[in-house]
Protein backbone atom coordinates (compact mmCIF):
# COMPACT_ATOMS: atom_id res chain seq x y z
CA UNK A 1 0.00 0.00 0.00
CA UNK A 2 1.06 3.26 -0.20
CA UNK A 3 1.20 6.24 1.57
CA UNK A 4 -2.05 7.60 1.36
CA UNK A 5 -3.82 4.29 1.77
CA UNK A 6 -1.96 2.97 4.55
CA UNK A 7 -2.96 5.74 6.21
CA UNK A 8 -6.53 5.48 5.34
CA UNK A 9 -6.29 2.47 5.79
CA UNK A 10 -5.29 2.84 9.32
CA UNK A 11 -8.15 4.96 10.06
CA UNK A 12 -10.98 2.95 8.90
CA UNK A 13 -9.78 0.60 10.93
CA UNK A 14 -9.56 3.15 13.98
CA UNK A 15 -12.98 3.74 13.59
CA UNK A 16 -14.24 0.14 12.80
CA UNK A 17 -12.47 -0.69 16.69
CA UNK A 18 -14.57 2.70 18.05
CA UNK A 19 -18.05 2.51 17.33
CA UNK A 20 -17.99 -1.46 17.89
CA UNK A 21 -16.47 -0.63 21.37
CA UNK A 22 -13.30 -2.18 20.99
CA UNK A 23 -11.51 0.82 21.92
CA UNK A 24 -12.64 3.94 24.03
CA UNK A 25 -12.02 7.05 24.46
CA UNK A 26 -8.25 7.52 23.56
CA UNK A 27 -7.54 4.83 24.88
CA UNK A 28 -5.38 2.10 22.14
CA UNK A 29 -3.39 2.65 19.33
CA UNK A 30 -2.14 1.39 15.66
CA UNK A 31 0.71 1.53 13.75
CA UNK A 32 1.46 0.28 10.34
CA UNK A 33 5.03 -0.03 8.71
CA UNK A 34 5.71 2.45 5.61
CA UNK A 35 7.38 0.79 2.53
CA UNK A 36 10.54 3.34 3.28
CA UNK A 37 10.97 1.02 6.20
CA UNK A 38 9.79 3.54 8.66
CA UNK A 39 6.58 3.69 10.52
CA UNK A 40 2.92 5.62 10.93
CA UNK A 41 1.65 5.82 14.14
CA UNK A 42 -1.03 6.55 15.65
CA UNK A 43 -0.58 10.47 17.61
CA UNK A 44 -0.37 10.33 21.20
CA UNK A 45 -4.08 10.16 23.46
CA UNK A 46 -5.95 10.62 20.32
CA UNK A 47 -9.69 8.88 19.77
CA UNK A 48 -9.41 6.03 17.16
CA UNK A 49 -12.75 6.68 16.39
CA UNK A 50 -11.69 10.61 14.94
CA UNK A 51 -8.60 9.67 13.17
CA UNK A 52 -7.19 12.38 10.69
CA UNK A 53 -4.93 10.91 7.99
CA UNK A 54 -2.78 13.85 7.72
CA UNK A 55 -2.41 13.70 11.67
CA UNK A 56 -1.10 9.99 11.82
CA UNK A 57 2.80 10.24 13.37
CA UNK A 58 5.43 9.62 10.61
CA UNK A 59 8.52 8.03 12.06
CA UNK A 60 11.54 7.04 9.69
CA UNK A 61 13.38 3.55 9.82
CA UNK A 62 15.35 5.03 12.95
CA UNK A 63 12.32 5.66 15.05
CA UNK A 64 13.23 9.60 14.59
CA UNK A 65 9.44 11.45 14.19
CA UNK A 66 9.27 13.42 10.73
CA UNK A 67 5.80 14.71 10.68
CA UNK A 68 2.08 14.53 12.29
CA UNK A 69 1.12 14.80 15.49
CA UNK A 70 3.25 13.29 18.47
CA UNK A 71 3.60 9.71 18.52
CA UNK A 72 1.89 7.62 21.02
CA UNK A 73 4.29 6.80 23.99
CA UNK A 74 4.00 2.72 23.01
CA UNK A 75 6.45 3.54 19.87
CA UNK A 76 9.40 1.78 21.49
CA UNK A 77 7.13 -1.46 21.79
CA UNK A 78 5.49 -1.06 18.29
CA UNK A 79 9.63 -0.87 16.74
CA UNK A 80 10.52 -4.04 18.76
CA UNK A 81 7.45 -6.21 17.77
CA UNK A 82 8.57 -4.80 14.21
CA UNK A 83 11.84 -5.58 14.31
CA UNK A 84 11.29 -9.45 16.34
CA UNK A 85 9.10 -10.52 13.66
CA UNK A 86 9.54 -9.54 9.97
CA UNK A 87 6.04 -11.11 8.16
CA UNK A 88 4.19 -8.10 10.91
CA UNK A 89 3.27 -5.04 8.80
CA UNK A 90 0.30 -3.80 11.35
CA UNK A 91 0.46 -3.70 15.31
CA UNK A 92 -3.18 -2.79 16.73
CA UNK A 93 -3.27 -2.33 20.85
CA UNK A 94 -6.40 -1.99 22.67
CA UNK A 95 -7.41 -1.85 26.08
CA UNK A 96 -10.56 -4.51 25.17
CA UNK A 97 -13.30 -4.87 28.06
CA UNK A 98 -13.50 -8.64 28.36
CA UNK A 99 -9.10 -8.99 27.94
CA UNK A 100 -8.70 -6.53 30.51
CA UNK A 101 -11.38 -8.44 32.89
CA UNK A 102 -9.93 -11.59 32.06
CA UNK A 103 -6.76 -10.22 33.56
CA UNK A 104 -8.39 -8.33 36.61
CA UNK A 105 -9.85 -11.59 37.34
CA UNK A 106 -6.82 -13.82 37.24
CA UNK A 107 -4.81 -15.97 34.72
CA UNK A 108 -4.33 -19.44 35.65
CA UNK A 109 -1.61 -19.77 32.99
CA UNK A 110 0.77 -16.57 32.06
CA UNK A 111 2.16 -18.76 29.24
CA UNK A 112 -1.30 -19.06 27.92
CA UNK A 113 -3.64 -15.94 28.56
CA UNK A 114 -7.02 -18.26 26.99
CA UNK A 115 -6.95 -22.21 27.03
CA UNK A 116 -7.62 -23.55 23.09
CA UNK A 117 -11.71 -23.66 23.52
CA UNK A 118 -12.90 -22.74 19.84
CA UNK A 119 -11.30 -24.19 16.59
CA UNK A 120 -10.83 -20.53 14.96
CA UNK A 121 -9.08 -18.99 18.28
CA UNK A 122 -6.34 -21.76 17.94
CA UNK A 123 -6.48 -21.41 14.14
CA UNK A 124 -6.25 -17.45 13.90
CA UNK A 125 -4.47 -16.44 17.32
CA UNK A 126 -2.89 -19.00 18.61
CA UNK A 127 -0.92 -18.84 21.84
CA UNK A 128 -1.21 -15.60 23.71
CA UNK A 129 1.11 -15.37 27.17
CA UNK A 130 0.69 -12.22 29.55
CA UNK A 131 3.03 -9.69 30.32
CA UNK A 132 3.28 -8.77 33.86
CA UNK A 133 2.40 -5.25 34.59
CA UNK A 134 4.55 -2.08 33.42
CA UNK A 135 2.95 1.07 33.43
CA UNK A 136 1.94 2.69 30.31
CA UNK A 137 4.94 2.91 28.03
CA UNK A 138 7.46 1.93 30.38
CA UNK A 139 10.04 0.99 27.99
CA UNK A 140 10.97 -2.50 29.29
CA UNK A 141 7.75 -3.89 28.43
CA UNK A 142 9.40 -3.59 24.81
CA UNK A 143 11.73 -6.31 25.55
CA UNK A 144 9.37 -8.60 27.42
CA UNK A 145 7.14 -8.70 24.29
CA UNK A 146 10.65 -9.21 21.84
CA UNK A 147 11.84 -12.10 23.88
CA UNK A 148 8.39 -14.19 23.90
CA UNK A 149 8.61 -13.42 20.43
CA UNK A 150 11.88 -15.31 19.56
CA UNK A 151 10.74 -17.85 22.12
CA UNK A 152 7.80 -18.73 20.16
CA UNK A 153 9.87 -18.48 16.40
CA UNK A 154 12.40 -21.11 18.37
CA UNK A 155 9.34 -23.53 19.52
CA UNK A 156 7.62 -23.22 16.05
CA UNK A 157 4.64 -21.75 17.33
CA UNK A 158 4.64 -17.79 16.51
CA UNK A 159 2.77 -15.20 18.32
CA UNK A 160 0.27 -13.14 16.75
CA UNK A 161 -0.67 -11.56 20.22
CA UNK A 162 -0.12 -10.64 23.15
CA UNK A 163 -1.65 -9.23 26.56
CA UNK A 164 -0.58 -6.34 28.53
CA UNK A 165 -1.75 -7.60 32.47
CA UNK A 166 -4.39 -4.51 33.37
CA UNK A 167 -4.27 -2.82 29.77
CA UNK A 168 -4.76 -4.90 27.31
CA UNK A 169 -3.70 -6.89 23.73
CA UNK A 170 -1.24 -5.82 21.33
CA UNK A 171 -2.00 -8.17 17.97
CA UNK A 172 -0.09 -7.78 14.72
CA UNK A 173 -0.23 -9.00 11.25
CA UNK A 174 0.50 -8.29 7.65
CA UNK A 175 -2.20 -5.79 6.97
CA UNK A 176 -4.56 -3.31 9.42
CA UNK A 177 -7.93 -5.49 8.33
CA UNK A 178 -6.11 -8.75 9.52
CA UNK A 179 -4.42 -7.70 13.21
CA UNK A 180 -7.98 -6.10 13.17
CA UNK A 181 -9.30 -10.09 12.81
CA UNK A 182 -6.81 -11.17 15.18
CA UNK A 183 -8.15 -8.37 17.76
CA UNK A 184 -11.95 -9.52 17.29
CA UNK A 185 -11.44 -12.94 17.61
CA UNK A 186 -9.35 -12.58 20.87
CA UNK A 187 -11.71 -10.45 22.51
CA UNK A 188 -14.73 -12.47 21.48
CA UNK A 189 -12.97 -15.66 22.93
CA UNK A 190 -12.01 -13.77 25.96
CA UNK A 191 -16.37 -13.06 26.28
CA UNK A 192 -16.78 -17.10 26.10
CA UNK A 193 -14.44 -17.84 28.26
CA UNK A 194 -15.89 -15.48 30.93
CA UNK A 195 -19.19 -16.21 30.39
CA UNK A 196 -19.05 -19.88 30.09
CA UNK A 197 -15.45 -21.85 31.26
CA UNK A 198 -16.09 -24.90 28.88
CA UNK A 199 -13.98 -27.59 28.79
CA UNK A 200 -10.69 -27.07 26.25
CA UNK A 201 -10.51 -28.60 22.90
CA UNK A 202 -8.59 -32.22 22.82
CA UNK A 203 -5.14 -32.69 22.21
CA UNK A 204 -6.87 -34.92 18.89
CA UNK A 205 -9.07 -32.09 17.63
CA UNK A 206 -6.30 -29.78 17.87
CA UNK A 207 -4.20 -31.98 15.86
CA UNK A 208 -6.82 -31.73 13.61
CA UNK A 209 -6.75 -28.09 13.19
CA UNK A 210 -3.18 -28.11 12.03
CA UNK A 211 -3.80 -30.90 9.81
CA UNK A 212 -6.42 -29.71 7.92
CA UNK A 213 -5.74 -25.76 7.94
CA UNK A 214 -1.99 -25.23 9.48
CA UNK A 215 -3.11 -24.04 12.49
CA UNK A 216 0.33 -23.20 14.90
CA UNK A 217 -0.57 -23.96 18.49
Amino acid sequence: MNDATLRAEVCRVGASLFHRGYVHASAGNISVRTEDGGFLITPTDACLGTLVPERLAAVNADGVQTGGDRASKTLVLHRRIYAADPEARCVIHTHSTHLVALTLAGVADPDDLLPPITPYFVMKVGHVPLIPYHRPGDPAVADLVAARIAASHTAGTPLRAVMLDRLGPNVWHRSPAEASAVLEELEETARLWLLTRPAPLTEAQIDELRQHFGARW
